[in-house]
This record gives structure tokens, sequence and C-alpha cells, in this order.
């Protein structure tokens, strides 16, 4: 079971308490109407995938039903860190020892 810190309501609980909202950090374009389709598509469906930590944004569904940003490794499945949205992006290499 994976458990997820919320860093709103300060407390870990298990992954049933949250949903998945996909990449962290996607800026949307300030004129949607005025980008080429390629420009749109990318933003909707094109994603980083990466392979070990990767910026995340999950929803306190079951709690303060908040959107936070986390850091999970993909390929451990472990959370590394977990922040409020809005807040900077935590350094890679703090959270896996400089590896990444």
């Amino acid at each position: 079971m994976l458990l997820i810190h919320c860093p709103y309501c300060d407390e870990t609980l298990p992954e049933l308490e949250f949903a998945y909202a996909g990449e962290a950090h996607i800026v949307r374009a300030p004129d949607p109407s005025g980008t080429s389709d390629e420009e749109w598509r990318d933003f909707l469906f094109i994603r980083s995938n990466a392979k070990g930590p990767h910026y995340e944004r999950w929803r306190h569904i079951h709690g303060c039903g908040r959107f936070f940003n986390a850091v999970r490794d993909t390929v451990s499945d472990r959370f590394l860190a977990t922040y409020k949205a809005g807040a900077a992006k935590p350094d890679l290499a703090s959270l896996t020892g400089g590896d990444q």
C-alpha cells in the first residue's frame, strides 16, 4: 500500500484517500485559441513519462479536497516529497542524494 503525505492536512494516509491528477507543472498557453493544433495536442497529451523521480499532481479527495504536488520515483513507486500547489519544485539532487 502506498502512503501519501498531504502537505495541507499534515497527515500521511493510504493512497485510497487520494486521486492522481497528472504530471505537475504543466503550463497552459495564455491564449489557447492562438495555439496550433500540434501545440494544443502536446499540451493535452504529451508528457515526460520519466523513469525515476517524476513531478506529479495529486488531490486529497477524501480529506481537504485540495490539489498538491509530489515527487514520486516511478521505479520504486516511493514518494520522495510532497509540497503545496504553487510552491517551487524541490531540487531532485537533494531528494535522491545527487544521483539524478
